[in-house]
């Protein structure tokens, strides 16, 4: 006779990471349907035009006005920056110059990948990089969160990836 064999026992806590995963799912799937859609609000906003209005002649379209909630772009902006790490002017004079075009707009988020050799030095790096850029553009970068990165490479530089919110 052979002896008996036992089996792979069941446990709930088995469960308990797909249970979790599951959870999140649904959660995330809540969260996103309870946002309206922006794009439909201005849609609807706009005035159809009439038959009357047409014999009156072409008339310019007045710009729409958003009604939904800000949202943030997907593309983000991306810009390289090379200083010293003490040298703060020559940063900020960098990011104001990288980031003109964008004057009047307003950042969410910041991923800022500061490059060195050791982990510490290119996340101190990305550190010093995101308080010069409240010093280049403060009406930009007031309310944004930034997060500071390391990211293998020559000291001195930094990558970063600048998300704004949809105007």
């Amino acid at each position: 006779m052979s002896p008996v064999r036992r089996g792979y026992r069941f446990t709930p806590l088995h469960l308990a990471g797909w249970l979790f995963a599951d959870m999140l799912l649904v959660l995330a799937l809540v969260s996103m349907g309870d946002r309206g859609d922006p794009l439909a609000a201005q849609a609807a906003a706009r005035p159809s035009p009439s038959a009357s209005s047409a014999d009156a002649g072409p008339s310019p379209e007045p710009s729409p006005t958003p009604n939904g909630p800000r949202s943030v772009e997907r593309k983000p902006v991306k810009v390289h920056v090379t200083a010293r790490v003490g040298d703060t002017a020559r940063m900020v004079s960098q990011l104001r110059a990288a980031t003109a075009r964008y004057e009047g707009r307003a950042a969410a988020f910041v991923l800022t990948f500061g490059q060195a050799h050791e982990p510490s030095d290119g996340q101190a790096y990305a550190r010093a990089i995101n308080k010069s850029l409240r010093k280049a553009r403060p009406g930009v970068f007031t309310d944004a969160t930034t997060r500071d990165f390391w990211n293998g490479g020559s000291a001195g530089s930094a990558d970063l990836e600048i998300y704004f919110y949809t105007r």
